[in-house]
């Protein structure tokens, strides 16, 4: 195999950071993850975090990912830009369920975010793969502390030409940042807990924990600060069909960001940014390589709800006014 196609794998596998997720299909799938430890009740008064959502709520998000990876060995370099993604996605109309509160996800548009000094034609297959998340989408039901009773991805996302990769994306950034899980014990200002998850993505064990901060509380609207930190121990996973092996020497993540909860919505506004490192060898019946590997991302949520049956409209001035800022 040609030490590019070596590459091109390695950069797909590797530096999963907030990419990567474990699909849940039932509630049984969901019980070993939805764990919550409280570290710190904060100060007094302390009083409990529930969502309290009516039924017929709707929540309209727009979301945006960037992306920069650089791949590294002693004969060869890669790099792999995602300048940016942004994604409107539906959720909703609520129903109320004794579990909680069921809803549809919907990608209702999906864009590649260009420069117009980028390249023409990398630039074209990025508005190409970035059309194919349009339709994707599922339903989950969630409990009053956020926490997964069942969910399903719809047919779209199941195609075989959705990038995997972009599939989990969208659906960990939203499980880890625009829904978050609530501790059970009352809390007050400077609470801090966490979130513990067991991934499998791309065959890969990793363990992932979401560390949250009560920063402030207004009513039904919360302001959180976020860690999340991902770490695989040292694996090796075989890929017959493209003849590969690929070894995880070390494996880490790191992303900080904020959160604006409002406990009425179906998502969150939050912006995180992180870094990710990963050594890798991959081996193929014609070739060795050791692989370094650094990452840096970027994820924007603003979203809109609204309470009655008609669903928001998607803010684009928004998203396009945080895009020129860059």
């Amino acid at each position: 195999m040609a030490r590019t196609a070596i590459f091109g794998l390695a950069l797909v596998f590797g530096s999963l950071s907030l990419t990567a997720c474990k699909a849940s299909n039932t509630a049984a799938d969901a019980a070993g993850q939805s764990g919550v430890r409280l570290l710190d009740r904060g100060q007094r008064p302390r009083a409990e975090l529930r969502y309290s959502i009516a039924a017929g709520t709707t929540t309209s998000s727009t979301t945006t990912f960037r992306v920069a990876s650089l791949a590294k060995s002693e004969s060869n370099a890669a790099l792999a830009i995602l300048p940016g993604l942004r994604l409107d996605i539906v959720s909703g109309p609520a129903q109320l369920t004794e579990g909680g509160v069921k809803f549809k996800v919907d990608v209702v548009r999906s864009e590649a975010v260009v420069p117009d000094d980028f390249d023409a034609a990398w630039g074209e297959q990025l508005r190409e793969g970035a059309a194919l998340a349009e339709g994707i989408g599922g339903w989950v039901e969630l409990d009053d502390r956020g926490r997964l009773v069942a969910g399903a991805l719809n047919e779209q996302a199941k195609r075989s030409d959705v990038p995997v990769r972009l599939l989990r994306m969208i659906v960990n950034s939203r499980e880890t940042l625009t829904r978050v899980r609530l501790p059970e014990e009352k809390v007050g200002l400077g609470a801090r807990w966490e979130s513990r998850r067991q991934i499998r993505a791309y065959g890969f064990d990793l363990q992932q924990v979401d560390t949250y901060t009560l920063v402030d509380r207004a009513g039904d609207e919360v302001m959180l600060n976020v860690t999340v930190q991902q770490l695989a121990l040292p694996q090796t996973i075989a890929f017959p069909d493209e003849e590969i092996v690929i070894s995880v020497q070390s494996m880490m993540s790191q992303a900080n960001g904020q959160i604006i909860l409002d406990l009425r919505a179906l998502e969150s506004d939050a912006s995180a940014k992180g870094t990710a490192e990963d050594h890798l060898l991959v081996k193929t019946p014609g070739a060795a390589e050791s692989i370094d590997i650094t990452e840096e991302f970027e994820v924007q949520v603003a979203n809109t709800t609204s309470l009655g049956d008609k669903p928001p409209v998607p803010d684009d001035a928004k998203a396009r006014r945080r895009d020129k800022r860059r």
